[in-house]
């Protein structure tokens, strides 16, 4: 991604609160991510909820970054990550990473914002900033994604059951979107015979909690394995060389098990 077009995606961030990047993702990670999938989903026995919101027809698979090397490669993707830092900041974090697979006859998902259980004033300034992987095509039929344009903006979250004028995030297979976490979206109808398969990439800024525990989430010994920026992007790292820490030191040194290295200039201290 040249610097022109990450200037582009942000900025239609900022104003429409959504950007699709076309071709993001390779196609062999996108063969391997699909195959994967359906091995978790026969190995894990997933079938879908037994509510509205996550869908009756919808099979979700959550914690991926413990489920196998391949899903380290997300949340660190060259097409995605630097369009994150620049909506929130380096100090991002892994906030969730989940499959999501609307089978056929799903309906479609209340709309909603990801941030709209943080009870702050809106709107405000971006806290989480999500990405929608297309491991299928999503075409209006087959449950693309709803959102509406510029909602990220209102001084409200979506009244829940009121009728809103949508359109569809409509994509090709490999292709992402990035959206502000107060957007108002939600998961479209069904209306084929094929299931629409995303892979829903989700961050927060670093001083929000995150979605899924990934300390505990992820086993110590899958951690150790990241790469330096995964590690920091799931929460073994400090956010401004304070939150997170134990005892001045970065969980890094600890999930290491070398010696602790006290942070220098912490604020506060």
């Amino acid at each position: 991604m040249t610097d022109a077009e990450l200037e582009a995606h942000v900025a239609r961030v900022a104003r429409d609160g959504y950007t699709i990047v076309e071709d993001a993702i390779e196609v062999d990670l996108v063969d391997a991510l699909a195959d994967d999938l359906l091995r978790l989903e026969r190995e894990l026995g997933a079938t879908p909820a037994r509510n509205i919101f996550e869908g009756t027809r919808t099979t979700r698979i959550y914690n991926l970054l413990a489920r196998g090397p391949l899903y380290q490669r997300i949340p660190v993707h060259a097409s995605v990550l630097p369009v994150v830092e620049q909506v929130l900041d380096r100090g991002c974090l892994v906030s969730s990473l989940s499959s999501i697979a609307i089978g056929p006859g799903e309906v479609p998902q209340p709309l909603h914002a990801d941030d709209q259980v943080i009870p702050l004033p809106r709107p405000h300034v971006a806290i989480i900033a999500n990405s929608m992987w297309a491991i299928t095509d999503f075409t209006e039929e087959n449950g693309a994604t709803r959102i509406v344009p510029g909602s990220h903006l209102r001084d409200h979250a979506p009244p829940l059951g009121v009728a809103q004028e949508t359109i569809p995030a409509v994509m090709k297979r490999g292709s992402v979107m990035i959206y502000n976490g107060s957007l108002w979206h939600g998961g479209g109808a069904n209306r084929t015979d094929q299931r629409r398969v995303g892979i829903a990439m989700n961050y927060c800024a670093g001083y929000i909690r995150q979605q899924e525990n990934q300390q505990l989430g992820i086993p110590l010994e899958v951690a150790r394995t990241f790469a330096p920026r995964l590690r920091k992007l799931a929460g073994f790292g400090l956010y401004r060389r304070l939150l997170g820490h134990i005892d001045k030191c970065s969980p890094e040194d600890l999930l290491d098990g070398g010696p602790p290295r006290p942070v220098v200039g912490v604020v506060g201290s």
